[in-house]
């Protein structure tokens, strides 16, 4: 861990992550989900800016799904970092919606803190310690077993719906519905469009109007297919190498 300086206003940029396929292998007796998982790293971003004071601050498109109190996960990495700042963060990364929004603002302070211990960031989250590390890797555990892969340069189209996806509600389905395995490559699929079976529609619409089949992000909400797709209510993101992020210029 190094030493926080706020005597100037930092700016972090937060990069979003995409699971590409995942596969649950099992279950740990503390009944937290064994993984195994592709992930890569986003150049759709949240931006935070730290300086003096306490407290949090969202704003931006999607600031009213996150909270803005201490179980903030960006708020419980300053905790964690001993580092008392007020949080100002531009959310442009939505919630629920399976791109690891609160994960990616809370990796960015670990990074800018200065702090690698893969265990300190897994108990922040599953995702975070993926987060840290960004690019594209496999994940396996609970998500703290990262394997880097080289990085691929993809674009996607991703389309998040209005209802989003509550990870704990959609693995305790998938729980119910016996492990479903998906052929698409994402287990969670079927319990994701049991507890939101409105994702369907929006699954089919862009299949229709793309051509491709979209698969599900991570336990969900968002949808997403290979290749530039732009049109209303889409997002067109790019893949980027581990290291992209960071303090912004």
């Amino acid at each position: 861990m190094r030493r926080v300086d706020l005597r100037q206003k930092v700016r972090l940029v937060a990069p979003a992550k995409l699971t590409l396929s995942l596969r649950v292998t099992g279950t740990r007796p503390d009944g937290m989900h064994l993984i195994d998982a592709e992930m890569v790293t986003l150049d759709l971003h949240d931006v935070i800016e730290i300086t003096t004071g306490t407290g949090i601050e969202l704003v931006g498109p999607e600031r009213g799904s996150s909270p803005q109190d201490g179980s903030n996960l960006a708020a419980r990495a300053m905790s964690a970092a001993g580092s008392p700042g007020h949080l100002c963060i531009e959310k442009r990364i939505p919630a629920g919606a399976g791109l690891g929004g609160g994960s990616a603002d809370a990796a960015a302070i670990l990074r800018w803190a200065g702090i690698n211990d893969p265990a300190v960031a897994a108990r922040l989250g599953a995702d975070v310690p993926f987060c840290v590390v960004g690019g594209r890797a496999r994940i396996s555990g609970i998500g703290e077993v990262i394997e880097p892969l080289d990085h691929i340069d993809r674009l996607v189209t991703l389309v998040t719906p209005a209802e989003r996806c509550s990870t704990p509600e959609i693995y305790r389905r998938w729980d119910e519905m016996r492990g479903p395995v998906d052929p698409g490559g994402n287990d969670l699929t079927a319990a994701a469009l049991a507890v939101v079976p409105s994702l369907a529609m929006v699954r089919d619409a862009l299949g229709d109007t793309t051509g491709q089949v979209p698969r599900l992000a991570g336990s969900g909400s968002t949808w997403f297919v290979e290749g530039a797709y732009p049109a209303p209510g889409r997002v067109v993101a790019r893949t980027v190498p581990t290291g992209w992020g960071g303090p912004e210029s």
